[in-house]
């Protein structure tokens, strides 16, 4: 209880001038060292290491200030705060237990932040505090003196052994007084101080034959400590030469790993005394408890043999005494020293102290992202290490101080060819043979938004027959992004295209599927492009185009149309407005063969769909009249004869090439007559029994507004004429004395529409000028209907035709009148 008492005072009185002196110094860059009593109690503040570190209490979240060490014992006596980022002990400290009596005791450790990753290298210093009292082997020594020794003679004591080092261990030795006996300190070639007890008078066995000393030794610290042993002399007879050894000091050198009750070495001491007296054993002197558990001695001849195993990284010298006694109770002693050769025997310890996984692939080179520490207990080329990356990666090792490596980036890093990075550290040392270690080490890369989406094309075509429904799918563009997560998701929309296509398709933005907005029409739009836009999730985000042309594919939903002469409806159609049909004269003279006149038709389709054909389905005499198959040519099949009906009505159907094939019917009149005028009795009845009530009222109002209207300019012509004999006046001389051209004939516009290839032009012919108007009964036309509608001439003439062309008119005053083609309306 009192010694403990002590030792906490002596380690309260030591701690106070240590945290006011503030040991603390940076001992390099990268390096920070600090020196702390041992015996402190937990929670005992060792140094402000992140004030030390340059860090705020700020930064400490972020840069996740904390210890590592390749030792991992080391690391439990100490921990950081995570609030100030101050170092502290976490657990009592006791130098001799950790160090055991090296001169020096410090612990190595290193410090690792992170955002940038680093390593600092800290190392506190265990500085000595006097916890530890001499202390002897033995309670009591036990000593045989003849009484016949002579006085001045010395006897060897046993040295007290203190744990401390330094001035904490320098040993003072006190004897209690004593007229017959006193104490000399005798110092050996080691430094350590030797008790030996001086006889200082002659001894008188018959007088006393026993003495009993108390000897104490003391050691240098504050306070200063202390341990006793009882020494009993008992006086004897005869026994006047102790035992001495050959050497005062043995030296010995063995491996480490030597196989247990090897030879280290021997001792030998001889004693002069015969008998008993001169019989010499050998025994362990004052030596710590693990000496004995590694070493033993033969009592007899004297042998030191390895009792346990030896490890030189454990401890590499041994240093104790041994005490040589006859039988006459005289001893004598000597100092071993036993060196451990170090053997490659300890492959290199790799430690990973910190990995920065996953990096970001676009990390500039020389990034630090791992930090190694590399450790060989060995000592000498043993303990040498040269450590290296094995495999394919762009990662380097750069040796920092300590033992410590950083892993660093040695080239751009690319996810998209590897996602992650598989080396393994190689560290070998020097020995002989050498021994190596390995560990692997696997580098995540994380994703960045470095590549844009590619389409699989860089154009597109898609085939749409039309007629299609909203909504139907057209085609799906697909785009791929090789980045991950988010960057590589891909959405597409509509980024453009030629007029306005973006309202007739839309696209899914996930999918990249296109879909119709409307049903497409062949006739209005044969095809168009859209632009499609592909863009990643990522931040700032990546995107690419592609151009999809859509070709609208035809169907057979247009029937033919025909153009000439009126169509007429459909099969299942409905009965048709009313139009203008034509009707054709044919002279009962013409041959197989005479041009009647061509069904023309368009069709709004392409291709097959607007392969026409022509077909006769209906006629009065079948076999009078054929269709070209394509030309749509009416043609006589025989010649005419006179048996023919005058009138005919032909119905022709004009199909195409589709499927299913569509059709449309034409209905064309051909008069049998020579002339003009043989046509009219026919066209007339014709009309007549057609026309119905309705027409036949509409035509009468019409006929009233044109008689009224001629009444009214043959009272003004024959005003005008009135006046231009009289001689008109001025205003009026603007006005020609010819109402007709001379200079040649009048042709109206042609009618052509469409592939229409025939021309129906309507002629006048000049006539001279006449100086009065005047309302003839109207005249028969002068020449046959047939040349006037451009066929072939009959080869007949009318009696009135007889006159040579330019010839004047049998009543000058009559004006000429060009026979025409006759139109009218027939339901």
């Amino acid at each position: 209880m009192a010694c403990g008492q002590r030792r906490r005072r002596a380690a309260g009185r030591v701690l106070l001038p240590a945290l006011l002196l503030g040991l603390c110094w940076r001992a390099a860059a990268e390096r920070l060292r600090y020196a702390i009593p041992e015996e402190l109690g937990r929670g005992s503040l060792v140094g402000p290491l992140a004030r030390d570190l340059g860090l705020s209490p700020a930064d400490l979240p972020a840069r996740k200030l904390r210890l590592a060490s390749a030792a991992k014992r080391q690391l439990q006596y100490f921990t950081v705060s995570g609030e100030n980022g101050n170092l502290y002990v976490s657990e009592r400290l006791d130098r001799e237990e950790m160090c055991g009596e090296a001169a020096s005791c410090s612990v190595s450790l290193e410090a690792l932040v992170q955002n940038p990753l680093n390593v600092f290298h800290v190392e506190v210093a265990i500085q000595d505090v006097n916890d530890n009292s001499p202390a002897f082997s033995k309670v009591s020594l036990d000593l045989e003196v003849g009484e016949w020794t002579v006085p001045g003679a010395h006897f060897p004591l046993e040295m007290a052994r203190d744990a401390d080092v330094g001035s904490n261990s320098l040993l003072a030795y006190h004897l209690t007084d004593n007229p017959a006996f006193t104490l000399a300190v005798k110092e050996t070639p080691d430094g350590s101080k030797q008790p030996e007890l001086v006889l200082e008078g002659a001894l008188d066995r018959e007088k006393q034959s026993s003495f009993q000393l108390v000897l104490t030794a003391v050691d240098g610290g504050d306070p200063v400590r202390s341990g006793t042993v009882q020494i009993r002399i008992n006086v004897t007879d005869a026994n006047d030469n102790a035992p001495v050894f050959s050497k005062s000091v043995y030296e010995a050198r063995v491996r480490e790993n030597v196989p247990t009750d090897s030879l280290v070495l021997r001792v030998r001491a001889t004693d002069a005394d015969a008998g008993s007296n001169g019989w010499v054993s050998y025994f362990f002197g004052n030596v710590p408890d693990g000496v004995r558990e590694l070493f033993s001695v033969d009592s007899e001849s004297g042998e030191v043999r390895t009792a346990g195993p030896l490890d030189f990284e454990e401890k590499s010298k041994y240093s104790f005494g041994l005490e040589a006694r006859d039988g006459g109770g005289l001893t004598a002693h000597c100092k071993v020293q036993i060196n451990i050769t170090d053997e490659n025997d300890n492959a290199p310890e790799i430690t990973i102290l910190s990995v920065s996984s996953p990096v970001p692939e676009d990390a500039p080179a020389s990034t630090v992202v791992a930090l190694l520490n590399v450790k060989d207990p060995d000592s000498g080329e043993n303990g040498e290490v040269s450590c290296k990356l094995s495999g394919e990666a762009p990662l380097s090792l750069v040796q920092s101080s300590g033992g410590s490596y950083k892993v660093v980036t040695a080239s751009a890093l690319d996810r998209e060819q590897a996602a992650e990075h598989r080396v393994t550290v190689v560290a070998r040392d020097r020995g002989r043979p050498a021994l190596s270690s390995s560990t692997a080490l696997v580098l995540e890369v994380s994703d960045v938004n470095d590549n844009a989406p590619v389409f699989e094309e860089a154009a597109y075509s898609a085939y749409v027959a039309e007629n299609n429904a909203a909504g139907a799918p057209v085609l799906r563009v697909l785009a791929r992004d090789v980045d991950a997560g988010a960057n590589g998701r891909v959405s597409y929309w509509l980024a453009g295209g030629s007029g306005d296509a973006a309202a007739y398709v839309s696209v899914e933005a996930r999918s990249g599927a296109l879909y119709a907005q409307r049903s497409f029409d062949y006739e209005q739009c044969r095809e168009f492009a859209v632009v499609v836009r592909a863009q990643d999730g990522g931040e700032p985000a990546q995107s690419s185009t592609a151009t999809v042309r859509v070709f609208v594919l035809d169907r057979n939903d247009n029937a033919p149309r025909v153009l000439w002469p009126a169509a007429g409806a459909g099969p299942g159609a409905a009965a048709p407005a009313p139009a203008l049909e034509a009707f054709e004269v044919v002279p009962r003279s013409a041959e197989a063969g005479y041009l009647v006149a061509k069904v023309v038709a368009v069709d709004a389709d392409a291709g097959r769909n607007a392969w026409l054909s022509y077909e006769l389905v209906q006629a009065a005499e079948p076999a009078l009249f054929r269709v070209g198959l394509h030309s749509g040519e009416v043609r006589t099949a025989r010649a005419v004869s006179e048996r023919d009906a005058a009138k005919q009505r032909l119905v022709a159907v004009v199909k195409d090439h589709g499927q299913p094939a569509l059709s449309a019917t034409a209905t064309l009149h051909v008069v049998l007559a020579e002339s003009l005028q043989e046509a009219l009795p026919e066209l007339s009845e014709r009309a007549a029994g057609a026309e119905s009530p309705a027409e036949l009222q509409f035509y009468l109002v019409l006929a009233l507004a044109l008689l009224s209207a001629l009444f009214l300019l043959s009272v003004a012509l024959a005003v005008l004429a009135r006046l231009r004999r009289a001689g008109p006046p001025a205003v009026l001389r603007c006005l020609g004395a010819q109402r007709f051209s001379v200079a040649a004939a009048a042709f109206p516009a042609d009618f052509c529409e469409g592939t229409l290839p025939y021309s129906y032009n309507l002629c006048v012919a000049p006539g001279r000028a006449v100086t009065e108007a005047a309302w003839l009964p109207p005249r028969l036309p002068s020449l046959p209907a047939e040349e006037l509608l451009g066929g072939e001439p009959s080869g007949k003439r009318s009696p009135s035709s007889s006159a040579g062309a330019g010839e004047p008119p049998a009543d000058p005053d009559a004006p000429q009148v060009c026979d025409f083609a006759l139109y009218r309306y027939f339901r």
